[in-house]
């Protein structure tokens, strides 16, 4: 059976909350579909379906209730942001002339409140002159209130529209009734219904505007992606668009220029800023059969670069990719929004039919009910709700992005906040993960030979290590290579066994280490202490050493005053608390000696204990663990398939960008909350002003309008958050 697809859609035309969870629901309930995700804030939905529908289908379904939809990708992009630039422009143009036609009108209320008795105020206040102002705005401008409405109440998911068409119909009718059918009433509210449809578009427009800047990520990441490549073809340099460059081809990258794509050094040295894309100041040296990266800058020298990655592979545009799924995943917390936003409307429709029934039944003056449950109509907004987890969402992983740090979308960044244990690995987590041979003991040289001809089979960080030492060494031919995981190598050279192990598995085989009696010291010092044995006795002592990161310590510090925090390592309990106590960890904080594959049971032993645990780890070896871990976090620069599994990558690798992952996770949920907190007390308190009679149409209106411009600025003051 084939696989399912994904695909991510544009979708154009929702207007608030109950727009994006009619459009899920829509596809959700697809023959086909297995999963739907509707982004209000982003505009994007995110489909898995089966191959036996198409997207052309999926776009059909979305049109079939009134809004638009546009495959996004590489085809379509240009044709999504026309259409995006084309909208904005229409809203403005609307907003232009809908404010053109309504001041005149607002002008001439403010100065009859103000005692005027000029004949212009008088015109301006004719009946007739007040319909022929108004109307254009009604009807042509508001024809999208009035569209969204019909779509709302065809599929029976009353929205936003549905409040706003009722609410200025009301006013405008009320209007032509007293201004050339009542005799006994004069009193008008044309400029109630323009006002309101004014101020509302304005508040759109401000939305719409905030929406671009919650985005800004995504287009500075998209600004490093260079638009053309010097390549090297027959001894010839020739410029190409970068889609034509191919894996293999030789580019020249000069000083000042960003790298086109991901390659390798084959001439020249030079130093890169790679700022960019893991949020490192520092610029960083690179000379032959150095990686580099497409985006980052050039500073110095003149190289030459075999491409190894183009296109969609290419470092840079894996992380746009995984900047904008996790821009479009939902949080947890946006349930509570998405489930208050199902019943918003009716709850609203209801008030705003009582308000009418029980102000007309007390008071006996029904014109006066009907403004009091338009004001009730134009006062709710479900627009805010909507927009308060999103938007916070797409600027969190955004500014995170800016600094090397990856989220893997909205539950990610929630669940971090949560966390209360932290679990280090300790190899390429604490230390560098570059370690150098430092001691080497045996009575036979040859033995030098045979350690590093079967650590030349092994992929171990410590294996290359011994290598890398022994490089003079002629390699010996090796079989039955066997890897003994958490214990060592074994193998035969010349039809003799040989083992490479730890003390424990040493031990294990039966051997005592009574002609090597600085193993202790050398321990205790933080070294890593391998042997080489025969089926006889134990040949020689190789040590390692790890050198400690920079940053360690004081990340692991600032980590303290947050979380419990534990190291996890394979080696011995001396060399443990060693390096432990060099970064300030005590030996109840370390567990030592742990097999890759008992570092998950570690994590889930923690977890039956019911602390929420984040592993950190290199993304490999500790792969079972970084999976069955709340949060897993990968140490590295995002070449490996770390990025696709982790819920966080740190691009730098840095232990400190751990303790700002999560502070930010903190700070962008704190502005959920706020945002959240806002929407449910601005209706709180609004509609039962409205319905009481204290707020005048026009001025629920505005503030219905700004509700949602307030929700995304407190989102976009994340951006001015240091982390």
């Amino acid at each position: 059976m084939a696989e399912a697809a994904v695909e991510t859609f544009v979708i154009t035309g929702m207007t608030c909350a109950n727009c994006s969870a009619r459009v899920e629901k829509e596809l959700k309930t697809t023959p086909g579909v297995k999963s739907a995700n509707v982004n209000l804030a982003t505009e994007k939905a995110t489909v898995e379906y089966e191959p036996t529908i198409t997207p052309e289908f999926l776009i059909q379904r979305v049109e079939s209730i009134g809004y638009g939809a546009i495959l996004f990708d590489e085809e379509h992009k240009q044709k999504i942001a026309a259409e995006k630039a084309g909208y904005l422009q229409k809203m403005k143009r609307d907003l232009i002339i809908s404010a053109i036609l309504t001041t005149p009108l607002v002008v001439a209320m403010v100065a009859m409140i103000l005692g005027s008795n000029a004949g212009w105020v008088h015109v301006l206040h004719l009946p007739l002159v007040q319909l022929l102002l108004v109307t254009p705005v009604q009807f042509g401008i508001g024809q999208r209130f009035y569209r969204g409405a019909y779509h709302a109440l065809k599929t029976k998911a009353p929205n936003m529209d549905v409040l706003v068409a009722m609410g200025t119909s009301a006013a405008y009718l009320l209007s032509i009734y007293n201004g050339f059918f009542n005799p006994h009433n004069s009193d008008l509210y044309f400029e109630s219904s323009a006002m309101i449809i004014t101020l509302i578009l304005l508040g759109k427009y401000l939305e719409q505007k905030a929406k671009t800047k919650t985005s800004d990520a995504i287009k500075q990441l998209m600004a490093l992606q260079v638009k053309t490549a010097a390549i090297l073809r027959d001894g010839q340099e020739f410029q190409i668009p970068i889609e034509q460059v191919q894996t293999g081809d030789r580019l020249i990258v000069r000083p000042g220029e960003q790298i086109p794509v991901d390659g390798e050094i084959v001439r020249g040295q030079t130093t890169l800023d790679e700022s960019m894309l893991t949020g490192e100041s520092l610029p960083i040296d690179k000379k032959v059969t150095d990686p580099v990266y497409g985006g980052t800058l050039n500073t110095t020298g003149s190289i030459e670069v075999t491409a190894t990655q183009v296109g969609s592979q290419t470092v840079l545009a894996r992380i746009i990719k995984l900047v904008e799924e996790a821009q479009g995943e939902k949080a947890p917390i946006q349930q509570i929004a998405d489930r208050i936003s199902k019943v918003f409307v009716p709850v609203v429709l209801g008030i705003a039919g009582l308000t009418l029934l029980i102000t007309g039944f007390v008071t006996g003056d029904w014109q006066q009910a009907i403004v009091h449950s338009v004001a009730v109509l134009v006062i709710a907004c479900p627009c805010a709700l909507g927009l308060a987890t999103p938007t916070a969402i797409m600027v969190g992983t955004g500014l995170g992005a800016k600094s090397g740090i990856l989220i893997k979308g909205g539950g990610a960044l929630e669940k971090t906040a949560h966390l209360t244990t932290i679990v280090l690995d300790k190899t390429g987590t604490i230390t560098k993960g570059q370690p150098q041979v430092t001691d080497f003991e045996s009575q036979d040289p040859k033995n030098l030979a045979r350690l590093v001809s079967l650590e030349n089979q092994s992929e171990h960080p410590l294996a290359k290590a011994i290598v890398a030492y022994g490089e003079a060494e002629t390699l010996l031919p090796v079989t039955d290579f066997e890897s003994l995981t958490g214990f060592g190598i074994t193998g035969k050279l010349d039809n003799q066994t040989y083992f490479v192990g730890s003390r424990r598995g040493i031990l294990k085989r039966g051997f005592t280490l009574e002609n090597f009696p600085q193993v202790d010291s050398l321990e205790q010092s933080g070294k890593t202490v391998m042997f080489l044995a025969d089926e006889q006795e134990v040949l020689a002592l190789v040590a390692v050493s790890d050198q400690i990161k920079d940053s360690s310590a004081e990340a692991i510090k600032r980590l303290k005053t947050k979380l419990n925090v534990k190291m996890l390592t394979g080696d011995n309990p001396q060399t443990a608390a060693f390096i432990g106590a060099q970064v300030g960890l005590s030996p109840a904080e370390i567990v030592a000696e742990v097999l890759p594959e008992d570092k998950a049971q570690v994590v889930k032993a923690l977890q039956a204990k019911g602390e929420i645990v984040g592993m950190v780890g290199d993304g490999i070896n500790d792969a079972p663990a970084l999976a069955l871990a709340d949060i897993g976090i990968a140490m590295g620069s995002g070449t490996d398939i770390a990025m696709e599994t982790a819920d966080i990558t740190l691009m730098n690798s840095d232990l400190l960008s751990v303790e700002k992952s999560i502070a930010l996770s903190h700070k962008t949920l704190r502005k959920i909350k706020q945002n959240l907190f806002w929407a449910f007390l601005y209706n709180v308190i609004g509609i039962p002003f409205a319905a009481l009679g204290f707020l005048n149409p026009m001025i629920a209106g505005g503030a219905m309008a700004f509700s949602s411009v307030s929700v995304l600025l407190n989102s976009l003051s994340l951006n001015r958050s240091k982390i």
